[in-house]
């Protein structure tokens, strides 16, 4: 075999293996680095040289989350029609990743100090405005705010994920649960 071959075996598909990592932490967030390797089906040698520790692997899996998370808002076009009809875009958008984004809201080292993410800052204020134009559209209640209903959607979000690993929650249900949870709280009300 040719060096130019046996390199091209040896490359190693760092998306593939940050979504494998994703995809264990997920589901087992205190996994260890020889896990996510061996799941990963690389050695512990070949994922230190793409993420040199854990904390390089979810500051990655935290660049993904993010990216993510802005194409699920890009695709669920929440600037055009209701406000609720856009929120049912973004939940379906987020679905395949809200293992991912529960995963990551419980890393305490992605939230504290100055090393915070400034995307994260950018997705909040994108969804809060979501909340907010349904607010003043009149369909939803304005006694909420939009960074608290922004902040119960995550949660939603992240417990349905874990309910659907689980196997507490039906995967099919997901959407379900989260927006007649959440409409069901955050509709206005019409006085009699």
């Amino acid at each position: 075999m040719s060096q130019l071959g046996y390199r091209c075996l040896m490359t190693v598909d760092r998306e593939q293996v940050l979504r494998t990592a994703a995809a264990l932490l997920s589901r087992k967030a205190t996994a260890t680095m020889d896990e996510v390797a061996r799941a990963a089906g690389i050695g512990r040698a070949t994922l230190h040289r793409h993420f040199a520790g854990r904390d390089a692997l979810v500051r990655a899996l935290e660049a993904l989350g993010i990216q993510e998370f802005d194409a699920a808002i890009e695709a669920a076009r929440v600037d055009d029609g209701t406000a609720e009809e856009a929120l049912r875009r973004l939940i379906a958008g987020l679905e395949p990743v809200a293992g991912l984004l529960a995963f990551l809201v419980t890393e305490n080292q992605l939230f504290e100090g100055d090393q915070m993410n400034e995307g994260w800052a950018r997705l909040d204020a994108r969804v809060a405005a979501l909340f907010r134009r349904g607010q003043e559209e009149g369909e939803f209640r304005i006694d909420l705010t939009p960074a608290w209903l922004t902040e119960a959607l995550y949660g939603l979000i992240g417990t349905c994920a874990w309910a659907v690993q689980d196997g507490r929650v039906a995967g099919k249900d997901f959407q379900y649960m989260i927006t007649e949870l959440l409409l069901g709280g955050a509709r206005r009300s019409v006085e009699r």
